[in-house]
């Protein structure tokens, strides 16, 4: 029943990451779809829900088994999540595909280096966005991060779970572009928190 539970708060925030993806593709004017983005880890947050993104950066602070679990069963829920959602919405409205297949073929086209580069940054400013929400209680970070990491071009591992489904591009270097940039989000996410409690560790000394 737990791990039920674990992946259905999973698949919740797959499903809100999907509508944020879905705003990000309808609007024409991309700064106001990188705001608008916010508002899927604003609920995300707001509710509890399990994102991959946001929970992966407090692997330093504490890593067992309870942790681990509620990860790797989070990122299953949030897979679920965005692949049901990409493949209804695209065949509701034609245009999130089109748009979708333009995104996603572009992504392609980058290099495992560059890939890899984008995700740890965007693996950074998720840590900050949920660390800030949580430490100082403000959506401050949230509202900021969010669309900076998408109008630099970053990549988020399951907004881009999204884009694919949605897009209907299947095949392996697909695959290995999202467990690219699943691994770089997470080395961007730990490394800033490993580095901040290293910090405090040194100011309590």
């Amino acid at each position: 029943m737990l791990t039920l539970k674990r992946i259905i708060n999973g698949i919740s925030a797959g499903i809100l990451i999907s509508i944020g993806g879905s705003v990000f593709l309808k609007c024409d004017n991309k700064y106001a779809g990188a705001v608008f983005f916010s508002v899927a880890l604003l609920c995300i947050c707001w509710k509890g829900y399990s994102l991959f993104t946001g929970k992966v950066g407090y692997l330093p602070e504490k890593c067992g088994k309870d942790e681990i679990s509620i990860l790797l069963l989070g990122l299953l829920g949030n897979l679920i999540g965005t692949v049901v959602c990409g493949y209804l919405i695209s065949n509701a409205m034609p245009e999130i595909w089109e748009n979708a297949k333009s995104v996603c073929e572009l992504k392609l086209q980058q290099s495992f280096y560059s890939t890899l580069i984008r995700s740890v940054m965007c693996g950074c400013l998720m840590y900050l966005a949920v660390s800030i929400y949580r430490d100082k209680k403000t959506p401050l970070g949230i509202l900021f991060c969010i669309p900076v990491f998408i109008l630099s071009g970053f990549e988020h591992s399951i907004a881009d779970m999204f884009y694919f489904a949605a897009s209907g591009i299947v095949s392996l270097k697909a695959f290995g572009f999202i467990w690219t940039v699943i691994l770089g989000n997470a080395i961007g996410a730990i490394l800033l928190c490993a580095m901040t409690l290293f910090k405090e560790e040194k100011k309590h000394e």
